[in-house]
């Protein structure tokens, strides 16, 4: 199956250097949403139509993207044109299905109708009611009910305004059809464009069959053309994520203060507090609870961890049972075993903390190896960079770390020691034993602290 994808506009009403279809929604850029349906059909050959912006498009899906093929519309002459630029990409024994870049949220679910009619010798038509249909195309039937045509709200009669049908673009069609019919387009027309509805009247003209479905929910196609447009989409599509999670025994604490950038795959009995933020990948266990204001980014969470206000997560996997925060931060790399506990203002870097272990206050770990039950004092810092190169620290199990302690590395802290509060470790620390480096406290008998000289009048 051919999947051609419409993605050559400028959006000038979005008012960006970014093309169009590179904006996000739900945190993924509109045509990657769009490419991502196509391939969740199967047999798919996915060419993307790119004009404006055509070397960003290009770059974004880049070399890593498998699968996806380009046309180039140099010029926008309308959607019946797009097509023709692509017709030499088109596998000529398959069905076309006809997406849009900017119509991001159109499901997989909603696809199969369409392509089953093409599959038959028909024409799939997506179609949609609408209360208000000003500036669609309106769906034109004969006396008994066939789609004999689709006309643009700029060239439609009083009467065709009222029809309440519209044409929603999204199209499956007998590829050797298709090919026929935008070759015959023309372009008189108010716009002065090549329609590809003009194919609907050609096809019943021909005896050719145009069968019609509508989405499940109505928002999968609608466009983006503009900021507000941008916008209102988001908030539709975040409140549909937050009913699927609820009907999944999610238990949000505001559905409409959360929003999901990506997927958010959660366990059962997953409590999650409002204005929290979830991007990419992100995996909830069991029992996991998020506080508020957090955000969380590629992120693995195991069962019973509870993650308190404030905190952010990047890349980050963390084990059963753990604390983090508030006001915690995980950098990429952190890796936290079950029952570790990091504290408020502590950053975690490229890091493994193995099981029962705790940071509790105002610490930085980078680069570092910590075994089990270690204790972390507060101030503690893992002075990882030399000013060219990150050095690891080894902390064995069994630590105590004194608070305001510098561990330069590469540095070993063997198994049980401890370390003297304001230590400066540049040597190894032994195993069972106190380490301390700090200088002689000495006290200046009759020292007179300075005092402000009064101001001249």
């Amino acid at each position: 199956m051919n999947v051609l994808i419409l993605a050559a506009g400028k959006g000038t009403r979005m008012k960006s250097r970014l093309p169009k279809v590179l904006h996000p929604v739900g945190g993924i850029p509109m045509v990657q949403r769009v490419v991502n349906t196509a391939k969740a059909l199967p047999d798919a050959r996915v060419i993307v139509i790119i004009g404006h912006g055509s070397e960003d498009i290009r770059k974004h899906f880049g070399s890593a993207e498998t699968g996806v093929h380009f046309a180039e519309q140099a010029e926008q002459l309308g959607t019946g044109h797009a097509v023709q630029c692509a017709v030499s990409e088109l596998a000529q024994h398959a069905v076309t299905l006809i997406l849009y870049g900017d119509v991001p949220l159109l499901q997989p679910e909603s696809l199969p109708p369409l392509v089953q009619a093409a599959e038959e010798g028909s024409i799939g038509l997506m179609t949609l009611n609408m209360n208000d249909p000003t500036g669609y195309g309106r769906i034109v039937r004969n006396q008994v009910g066939e789609v004999c045509g689709i006309v643009e709200h700029k060239d439609a009669s009083e009467a065709q305004r009222n029809i309440q049908e519209i044409n929603t673009g999204i199209m499956a069609c007998p590829t050797d059809k298709l090919v026929e019919w935008v070759g015959a387009l023309g372009n008189q027309n108010a716009q002065g464009e090549y329609y590809l509805t003009d194919i609907i009247a050609m096809a019943h003209q021909q005896g050719v069959t145009i069968r019609t479905s509508q989405p499940r929910f109505a928002w999968e196609v609608s466009g983006v053309n503009s900021r507000a447009q941008q916008v209102e989409l988001e908030r539709i599509w975040q409140g549909h994520q937050a009913s699927v999670l609820l009907d999944r025994g999610v238990q949000l604490m505001d559905p409409a203060r959360i929003d999901i950038r990506g997927s958010l795959v959660c366990g059962q009995d997953v409590s999650i507090d409002v204005n929290c933020v979830f991007e990419g990948q992100v995996e909830l266990g069991d029992g996991v609870q998020i506080g508020p204001n957090c955000v969380l980014r590629n992120v693995r969470v195991g069962n019973n961890t509870r993650i308190e206000a404030f905190s952010s997560l990047s890349d980050a996997q963390v084990g059963n049972a753990a604390v983090i925060g508030p006001y915690a931060r995980l950098r990429p790399g952190a890796t936290l075993g079950d029952e570790v506990h990091i504290g408020n203002f502590v950053e975690v870097k490229n890091a493994t903390i193995a099981r029962a272990s705790k940071a509790n206050h105002l610490a930085y770990i980078g680069d570092a190896v910590i075994g089990e039950r270690v204790n972390v004092g507060a101030g503690t810092i893992t002075c990882n960079y030399d000013g060219a190169n990150k050095h690891l620290t080894v902390i064995e199990d069994d630590v105590f770390i004194g608070s305001d302690t510098q561990l330069v590395a590469p540095v070993t802290v063997r198994k049980g020691a401890t370390l003297g509060a304001g230590t400066t470790l540049t040597k190894e620390a032994p195993a069972n034993a106190l380490t301390v480096s700090r200088a002689k406290q000495v006290t200046v008998t009759g020292w007179v602290r300075p005092v402000k000289q009064p101001k001249k009048a």
